[in-house]
């Protein structure tokens, strides 16, 4: 274990390399920090932190820079999340709140972490397998025509063409509607393939057939892969750090051009706590020179998808976890609320 003084060290050196940029010598810790010791104890202390894997000495410097186990120690016992200031949480509330629908939210949620952080934002749509259904809407289009509309908890809207064996009457469609919104409302999608199983048997002879085609269309929209999706947005703020990339930026981008790579970054959308994955913590080897910040949101106590930013792993840790935080909150209310 480091000591006490030592972790005021790294913490310094992270600071001030992510700050400036540059590698961080003994006298500048000395005359910047009030590390209250002498700069030959200040030296002292960077040689064990190097010894021990928390800092490195590039070989153009005199000065260190912290590693990636370095910044790890410095997430997991220094970095405290740095909360917004009043006018930040009313204008990310101000800005979320004018959203129209769930694709202007996530949009916008985008945009936001993106402008906050300077690094790229990554959002996860809610997950349907999370949601429950708060409407189903059953449109006659054609005599065996319709169209059904899935409105989830969390505002996601997905419609879907079923075309029937038969014709349907509009007094057989609304009793459909009816009684289908009477068992799913209310209800965790993935019990609805066991609430509805036996409606078929419930209606006459000639409009089993359509009844089952509408059902059979419900469960595929519950289960398509579709349900997945993500938005990305700042990508042209990797630029502002293309010394952070040893060799060429060009893996990063092209990492996160894949969206399974995205998901797996971003981690089980189930787990609502905050994670931070460092260089080489990122399985992905074009994501090694990269840090991600992720949490979970949702409409309730549960998340029911993830959001975060991806950048280099010289990074404003505190105030990245802090406006990751702020904001998935605020977008949890404004699902909660629509």
């Amino acid at each position: 274990m480091l000591s006490e003084r030592r972790l005021e060290v790294l913490r310094a050196i992270v600071q001030d390399y992510v700050g400036t940029q540059e590698p961080v010598g003994s006298k500048a810790l000395t005359e910047r920090h009030n590390l209250q010791v002498s700069p030959a104890t200040v030296r002292n202390d960077m040689a064990a932190l190097e010894d021990e894997g928390y800092i490195a000495q590039p070989h153009t410097s005199a000065g260190r820079v912290p590693t990636d186990k370095g910044y790890r120690l410095f997430v997991d016992r220094l970095a405290g999340v740095k909360p917004l200031s009043k006018p930040e949480r009313r204008a990310i509330q101000n800005f979320l709140e004018d959203a129209v629908d769930l694709d202007d939210v996530v949009s916008r949620t985008v945009r936001l972490l993106a402008q906050l952080t300077r690094q790229v934002a990554v959002v996860q749509y809610p997950s349907l397998t999370r949601s429950t259904v708060r409407h189903v809407e059953l449109l006659l289009l054609a005599p065996a025509r319709l169209m059904l509309v899935l409105i989830t908890d969390t505002g996601r809207v997905e419609q879907r063409m079923v075309d029937c064996p038969a014709p349907i009457s509009e007094s057989s469609l609304a009793d459909l509607r009816a009684r289908l919104n009477s068992r799913v409302v209310g209800e965790r999608f993935s019990e609805v393939p066991r609430l509805v199983q036996d409606l078929p048997e419930s209606f006459d002879a000639e409009d089993r057939g359509t009844v089952s085609t509408v059902l059979a269309t419900l469960l595929e929209t519950l289960v398509e892969e579709t349900e997945e999706r993500l938005m990305i947005g700042g990508t042209a703020n990797l630029t502002r750090f293309v010394h952070d990339f040893p060799l060429t930026i060009r893996p990063v981008l092209e990492a996160l051009e894949e969206q399974v790579v995205l998901l797996k970054l971003l981690g089980e959308a189930k787990d609502p706590g905050m994670t931070v994955r460092i260089g080489h913590e990122n399985v992905h080897e074009g994501l090694t020179s990269t840090s991600v910040v992720s949490v979970g949101y949702g409409s309730g106590d549960e998340a029911v998808a993830k959001l975060g930013v991806v950048g280099p792993t010289r990074m404003d840790y505190p105030g990245t976890m802090g406006a990751v935080r702020a904001v998935a909150r605020y977008v949890g209310q404004i699902l909660a609320e629509s």
